[in-house]
């Protein structure tokens, strides 16, 4: 080698230079593809976050029996008689008095499932009642509402075209299906609106029903009953107390000293409340002054008290409004049932 010096200043100059240009040019790669695979990593975990949220549900038939539909009788009280009826084509008339038509399908399907119920737990216990003759009959105060297809003409030929057609939609897709607990078709409760929970049925009623807990029921603020007020004079309150409980000791006066509630429902509704010297139930509130619920507060001023009232009806069961709310939010008629009704199974019987 001539100039020693010399190779050893190309060698080094080269270590210098080699490390500089792969740099640049990682740099350059990175610049081009880098950021694209970083946003690529960035919306797969994004893809993959919001499909974990939503996974796509299973949507379940319980269309597994195709016979044809039972037959029962039904004392019409408005006629005075008994008739004899397909049970299909008396749900459309239960179901179009029982819930709006404006409710979502799913809702509707499943009050067509709980109307259906009651009849068949009717028919298996012959807890026929009043009209031994029957199964059920049409009045709501006893059995179920219901209006003939003639009544139901009488909302208009809109309402037969656009509202009938999706009534029925609900009982036909839904055809032969109830709701059972142990094999057995169940006392399907269900009322109005919630307060944001439904009741234990021995809370309301006599008998437990494992079925019948209070189960929460968050979409009852969509009703225009969910709230209400009665407003009521001192005097008024008084005397309508009295003449419901001759023994009753209250004054006008200082009735925030008088009236006290002791207790209430794992729904929410009140359970006992003392009035003057006696103690009563929230259910007795309710039926004395014609609020919506038993579940109420007391707001007292010097001349009258508000009752204020969260929800509508018994509160045992299945809500229609919660239910409404459950359709809206995607849920599935069986998904609204099994919610509403514990431990229970929809089952196909005709």
């Amino acid at each position: 080698m001539r100039n020693p010096l010399v190779a050893l200043g190309v060698v080094v100059l080269c270590c210098m230079t080699v490390p500089i240009i792969i740099s640049v040019a990682s740099y350059r790669d990175f610049k081009n593809t880098g950021k694209s695979d970083v946003q690529n990593i960035k919306m797969t975990q994004i893809t993959d976050k919001n499909q974990s949220k939503k996974p796509k549900k299973e949507i379940i038939n319980y269309e597994t029996v195709n016979k044809d539909a039972p037959t029962i009788n039904i004392y019409n009280h408005k006629l005075g008689k008994d008739e004899k009826k397909d049970i299909e084509k008396y749900l459309y008339g239960v179901l179009a008095g029982e819930m709006p038509s404006e409710f979502d399908i799913e809702a509707l399907k499943a009050q067509a499932i709980a109307a259906r119920t009651f009849v068949i737990q009717k028919k298996e216990k012959g807890t026929n009642a009043g009209h031994k003759n029957s199964v059920v009959c049409t009045d709501f105060r006893h059995c179920q509402e219901y209006k003939s297809y003639e009544e139901l003409q009488k909302n208009g030929e809109e309402w037969m075209k656009t509202s009938y057609p999706k009534i029925k939609q609900a009982v036909d897709e839904t055809k032969g299906q109830i709701i059972t607990y142990e094999g057995k078709a169940i006392l399907p409760l269900y009322f109005s609106t919630s307060s944001g929970k439904t009741e234990n049925s021995e809370e309301v009623f006599s008998g437990k029903y494992t079925y019948l807990q209070s189960v929460d029921s968050p979409y009852d603020k969509n009703s225009p009953k969910y709230t209400s007020t009665l407003k009521i004079s001192n005097k008024d309150f008084v005397n309508t107390m009295s003449k419901s409980y001759v023994d009753m000791k209250v004054e006008e006066s200082n009735l925030n000293n008088q009236i006290r509630i002791l207790e209430r429902s794992t729904g929410g509704a009140v359970e006992k409340i003392k009035v003057g010297n006696k103690e009563i139930t929230g259910r007795d509130i309710r039926n004395i002054f014609g609020i919506n619920s038993a579940n109420f507060e007391i707001d007292f001023n010097d001349e009258y008290i508000n009752i204020l009232v969260k929800g509508y009806g018994h509160g045992v069961g299945m809500s229609q409004w919660g239910a409404d709310g459950m359709a809206k939010e995607g849920y599935k008629y069986y998904e609204i049932l099994t919610h509403y009704y514990t431990g229970t199974q929809i089952t196909d019987t005709y």
